[in-house]
């Protein structure tokens, strides 16, 4: 009789679950584990995702659907690399899968990006997403502020900035966010971008619902709303560039005086930061006008404007994070890999360690992207399995595992708990969830036997 292959799956958001149950669909036995550093699973989904968005969370559903099965062991709240080793995680199991994401700041090399008040935006979306490693506070203190990115976070971050905090409370923010956004100073928000209206990476549906906030202005001015011959064949070949740059046309033909909104948000176009002014904290931005080229790209032309704004949000991508003794690539950012099958520094495959996710490939794509590239990995483990028979007696790895990390893993039952425990706080408002952002809490309550697990 064939024992089950033995894998683990590290990082618990939908790359690692779809990964996982891709696994447990194979011909063949196979008993999957899935670790996850923080308490509780779903990644990015839970934590980078803003929270009057509840249909994309709905992806939470279809997650929590898969897990429920309890054919994935959930081990929550154990961070491989730190806890566990990657090395013992290897000898313990007959393939690792790491699919850990993307859970830092791509660079912009700027002078002045260091300065007090300069922000990476993934540490902003973890404040208010309540994440458990984000700092409680966060200083909303100046009226002007900046957002530099063409993509979907820095739409995210330019609403969250600019919305009125009441109108977040039949969301799943805790109290903490509610104050901090209730006391903001902010009355414009600049969002910067180095190129035009057609090679703005912003979806129609986050496009549209930055204008339909409340008391909140969108500003565009007409001198940036340049095209050249490549914009104009992008908006022929993409019917989602052609929505964008009609609504952002729109929105810069609209009549000045009808802007009667205590907040406004100002998009500007062709206009790259150049470098953030101050001296003990940021001051201003100072950006250069651009001018497209004839490949579709652009370069600065030398004149320069200067914002004053208190502070700088950068939108400009997500990073991953390298796993203690795993290859990186600090310049990509990501696992060496070919087609998921982690490489040395010769450029060979490690046998039994592959990489699937936004680690793998870059912070590109979304679900449909994740599902392909899930598929793509798992196939060339089987591919290998099968130049590699399993033998010996079956041994299940993990209960060995747990007593040498020397902390306890929230299971798929703490999760429950803590998923009933944040929908009784938000029923007891008349919200569907509050979460909790505590660590300590996160964990307290997994592991109240006592506690009703739906």
């Amino acid at each position: 009789m064939i024992r089950p292959l033995n894998v683990a799956v590290v990082g618990a958001g939908p790359a690692g679950v779809f990964t996982a149950d891709i696994l447990r669909q194979q011909p063949f036995p196979t008993r999957v584990d899935l670790f996850e550093r923080l308490p509780v699973p779903f990644g990015l989904v839970r934590y980078g995702v803003a929270p009057d968005h509840p249909r994309i969370k709905a992806i939470i559903d279809s997650l929590h659907a898969v897990l429920d099965r309890r054919d994935i062991r959930l081990v929550a709240g154990v961070d491989v690399g730190t806890d566990i080793g990657i090395d013992r995680l290897r000898a313990a199991y007959d393939a690792v899968i790491l699919t850990t994401g993307a859970d830092d700041d791509a660079p912009l090399p700027i002078p002045g990006v260091d300065l007090p008040g300069s922000f990476g935006a993934s540490a902003f979306v973890s404040w208010y997403d309540a994440h458990p490693d984000a700092a409680r506070e966060w200083p909303l203190d100046a009226e002007h502020v900046a957002v530099i990115g063409a993509g979907n976070v820095a739409l995210d971050v330019a609403r969250m900035l600019a919305k009125h905090a009441d109108d977040l409370l039949s969301t799943e923010i805790p109290d903490h966010v509610h104050e901090g956004l209730r006391r903001s100073r902010i009355t414009d928000v600049h969002v910067f971008a180095r190129r035009g209206p057609a090679e703005a990476a912003f979806s129609p549906l986050e496009l549209r619902e930055l204008g339909e906030v409340a008391d909140v202005d969108v500003i565009v001015d007409p001198a940036d709303m340049v095209f050249d011959r490549s914009s104009e064949e992008l908006m022929k070949s993409s019917n989602q560039r052609r929505i964008v740059a009609r609504t952002i046309r729109e929105w810069s033909e609209r009549d000045p005086a009808t802007r009667t909104a205590s907040r406004r948000i100002h998009l500007h176009f062709m206009q790259a930061p150049v470098r953030l002014d101050g001296t003990d904290r940021v001051e201003g931005i100072t950006v250069e006008r651009t001018r497209h080229l004839v490949n579709g790209t652009v370069e600065g032309t030398g004149e320069l404007r200067h914002y004053p704004v208190g502070q700088v949000y950068r939108a400009v991508g997500y990073a991953s994070s390298p796993v203690p003794g795993v290859p990186f690539d600090p310049v990509r950012r990501r696992i060496p890999n070919e087609q998921g099958r982690v490489l040395d520094s010769a450029g060979t495959p490690i046998p039994g360690l592959y990489v699937s996710g936004w680690i793998k490939r870059g912070p590109v794509g979304l679900i449909g992207s994740t599902k392909s590239d899930s598929l793509q990995t798992v196939s060339q483990l089987v591919a290998d399995l099968e130049r590699r028979p399993l033998d010996g007696p079956d041994r299940d790895p993990l209960p060995p595992l747990r007593e040498a990390a020397g902390v306890t893993a929230v299971d798929w039952d703490g999760w429950l708990r803590v998923d009933a425990h944040e929908r009784a706080l938000g029923a007891e408002r008349g919200r569907e969830r509050i979460k909790v952002a505590d660590r300590g809490e996160l964990r307290d309550i997994a592991a109240r036997a006592e506690a009703v697990v739906a």
